[in-house]
């Protein structure tokens, strides 16, 4: 869906940094299905390596986000690979839906860093991974 939605998106519906950003910073698609990315600066990888994820981080630059997949945030978080959390909490109520953390190995300690609440009614919220675990 980003992929098909950003190379065409314009200001002043939204914001120009934002577009470039998105259409020029490298992105990594993570699918077993997918052969290859059309998308600008785009890679695909078909399965996490611990390893190549550590590799990553340690390059310069800001950092890596994950945008829309519970399913890699759990794997990641499984390897120890996630240091923050910015979590938007929306002032609406299910019956349903997909956790937001699910299959994980181990209880993940975090620290309250800040919290923002926006006049719509949703909160975000910053968290660090403490590594140092404990209860």
């Amino acid at each position: 869906m980003m992929a098909s939605y950003w190379p065409s998106a314009s200001a002043p519906t939204n914001d120009q940094i934002i577009i470039d950003n998105m259409n020029n910073l490298p992105k990594i698609v993570f699918s077993t299905t997918l052969g290859k990315a059309e998308w600008k600066n785009t890679k695909v990888i078909k399965e996490i390596n611990a390893e190549e994820i550590s590799e990553m981080k340690k390059h310069p630059g800001k950092n890596i986000v994950i945008y829309g997949s519970g399913s890699i945030v759990s794997a990641l978080l499984n390897l120890g690979l996630i240091d923050e959390y910015h979590l938007c909490v929306n002032p609406v109520v299910l019956g349903k839906g997909k956790p937001l953390f699910k299959d994980l190995n181990d209880r993940h300690k975090l620290r309250l860093v800040k919290t923002k609440t926006f006049n719509n009614g949703v909160v975000l919220i910053h968290y660090i991974s403490d590594k140092q675990g404990g209860d």
